[in-house]
C-alpha cells in the first residue's frame, strides 16, 4: 500500500507541474536605506513583506551589540539572533526603509522566548494580523549536543502597526523524539493560505545533528491561533536551512539554498503544498530573504514568482544588517 501511495503522489507531481515556468536569470542586489550594517547593531531574519494601502511593512530580528555597558553575558557570536527583540519599518518603495521601533520583546525569567524573541514572520487573515515568532528560554545555552530548544509563538494584532498581543502558549515545538528531524529545532515560519487553511511551513534540525542537515516541514490548521497539526510526511523537503516559499499558479514554490546534491540551489514545485519536486537549478539564492508576495493569503492560486524582497546583508567589521534583492524572471 506504501508503494502504490507513493506511485500515486510522483503520477500527481508530473501532472500538475508548470508547463513553463518563469526561469530564475538573475538577482540585483542593493542598499536598503535605514535598515543597513552597522558596526553595534545588529539586523536580521526578514519576514516576508506585505503591503497595508500605500505602506511595505517588515519584520526582523534586532539586537545591540552591548546592553547598555556590558555585552550579553555567555555571548560570544554577536551576529547571532539569540537576544533579539522583533523590530518593524515601513517603506514606500521597498528600497528606504523608516524603522518604527520594537514590537515583540524577548520575555522574562521563566517565559518560553525568555532568551530571545527572533525570526519573525507575517500572516494576514480576515482583517488581524498574525506575527510568527522564535523564541527560546533562560538558561540558554548552543553548545555541542548541550543546547536548548526552540519553539514558535504568535503575537497578534488588530493593526499592522500593533500593540501586539502573544499567545500565552507556543503554536510549534520541537518533537520529544530524538529520532525526528525537527527534535532539537523548529525555526522560520513560512505562512501560505491554501483551501481556506493555513500552511505553516518552518526548518527542523534533529538532536545533535549540524545546521547543514537540516530539512523543512509543513504544519496545518484551520484557524491562525491553530492547534497546528504537523503533517505524517514530514520533513516535505530535505533540505533548505532559509524557509522561503511562495505561491505559484495552483501550486507552491520552496527556494532552497542548501542540501544534498540535486536538491541544493534549487526550485522545488509542489502542486499541493505538500509532495515537492525539482522545478529548476538555480545559482546562489538571495541570503535569507523575506519576499513581497502579494498573493500569499489570498488562496487565490494565482501567485506569481517573487520580483524582490529584503535579504540578509554583510559587510567587513560590522554586524548583520538588511538589504534590498531584486529577481529577474525569464519567460524564453
Amino acid at each position: 500500500m506504501k508503494n502504490i501511495l507513493i506511485i500515486c503522489a510522483i503520477t500527481l507531481m508530473a501532472c500538475n507541474r508548470p508547463s513553463h515556468p518563469p526561469k530564475l536569470i538573475n538577482t540585483i542586489h542593493g542598499k536598503a536605506k535605514g535598515l543597513s550594517c552597522e558596526a553595534s547593531i545588529m539586523r536580521r531574519d526578514p519576514s516576508d513583506i506585505i503591503k497595508v494601502k500605500n505602506t511595505y511593512y517588515i519584520w526582523y530580528s534586532k539586537r545591540y551589540l552591548k546592553d547598555g555597558t556590558h555585552l550579553f553575558p555567555g555571548d560570544h557570536n554577536a551576529a547571532n539572533g539569540y537576544h533579539a527583540d522583533i523590530w518593524y519599518a515601513t517603506s514606500k518603495n521597498g528600497k528606504e526603509w523608516e524603522e518604527k521601533g520594537v514590537c515583540v520583546k524577548k520575555g522574562g525569567m521563566g517565559d518560553w522566548d525568555g532568551q530571545s524573541a527572533f525570526t519573525p514572520n507575517i500572516l494576514v487573515w480576515k482583517n488581524k494580523y498574525y506575527l510568527f515568532y522564535t523564541g527560546a528560554p533562560k538558561p540558554f545555552t548552543n553548545q555541542g549536543n548541550k543546547v536548548t530548544k526552540t519553539a514558535i509563538g504568535i503575537a497578534v494584532s488588530d493593526s499592522p502597526d500593533g500593540p501586539w498581543e502573544k499567545l500565552d502558549n507556543p503554536a510549534l515545538l520541537c518533537s520529544d523524539n530524538p529520532d525526528d528531524f525537527d527534535s532539537m529545532r523548529v525555526d522560520d515560519a513560512c505562512l501560505v493560505v491554501r483551501d481556506g487553511k493555513i500552511y505553516f511551513y518552518y526548518k527542523g534540525r534533529k538532536w545533535d545533528d549540524t545546521p547543514g542537515h537540516t530539512k523543512m516541514g509543513v504544519a496545518i490548521a484551520e484557524n491562525p491561533e491553530g492547534p497546528y497539526l504537523k503533517h505524517g510526511q514530514n520533513p516535505i523537503i530535505k533540505g533548505g536551512h532559509e524557509v522561503m516559499v511562495w505561491p505559484f499558479g495552483t501550486g507552491v514554490v520552496a527556494m532552497i539554498n542548501i542540501g544534498p546534491e540535486g536538491l541544493k540551489q534549487t526550485l522545488q514545485y509542489s502542486p499541493d503544498g505538500i509532495h515537492f519536486s525539482t522545478l529548476q537549478s538555480i545559482g546562489v539564492p538571495p541570503k535569507a530573504a523575506g519576499f513581497y508576495r502579494p498573493e500569499a493569503f489570498t488562496g487565490s492560486k494565482k501567485g506569481k514568482m517573487p520580483e524582490w524582497g529584503i535579504e540578509i546583508e554583510k559587510q567587513k567589521d560590522k554586524l548583520p544588517g538588511l538589504g534590498w534583492v531584486g529577481i529577474e524572471w525569464t519567460t524564453k
